[in-house]
C-alpha cells in the first residue's frame, strides 16, 4: 500500500503527526482507522467513525500492535486526542512509520457535524 498524503499533517509536540478530522473523513477508505477508547465510549454519545476498529488502549492495544502491517497507514482516534496521540507514538516505536493522530478526537469530529455511528 502506498502512503496516503495528508495535506493537514503536522508534527505535534510528542513527535506524532496530527491530521484533521475533515481529512480523516476524506481519506477514511484509504487508511486503517483504530479507535482506542473504551467500549462504552465507542458506542456512547460521541459515537464512532464508520469502519473504525475498536482496540482499547488500556487492555488490548499492545498485543494488537504486533498484528499490524508496518507498511500500512493508521489513524488513531480517541475522545479528545490524548490517548490517540499516545497510541500513535506507541505504534511508531513498534515500527509503524505511518501512524497518525486525529486532532481533537471524537469531540472535534462531532463539533464539525461529521457522520458517526453508535
Amino acid at each position: 500500500m502506498s502512503p496516503v498524503a495528508f495535506k493537514s499533517a503536522q508534527m505535534n509536540g510528542e513527535g506524532v503527526v496530527d491530521v484533521s478530522p475533515e481529512e480523516v473523513l476524506e481519506k477514511s477508505s484509504q487508511v486503517n482507522l483504530i479507535d482506542v477508547r473504551r467500549p462504552e465510549e465507542y458506542t456512547g454519545e460521541l459515537g464512532h467513525i464508520a469502519g473504525a476498529k475498536l482496540v482499547t488502549l488500556e487492555t488490548e492495544f499492545m498485543q494488537h500492535l504486533t498484528n499490524l502491517d508496518p507498511n500500512a497507514d493508521y489513524v488513531f482516534i480517541c475522545r479528545s486526542g490524548m490517548r490517540s496521540t499516545k497510541a500513535a507514538a506507541m505504534a511508531r516505536t513498534k515500527g509503524i512509520a505511518r501512524a497518525y493522530n486525529m486532532t481533537g478526537g471524537m469531540i472535534a469530529w462531532n463539533k464539525l457535524g461529521l457522520p458517526t455511528e453508535r
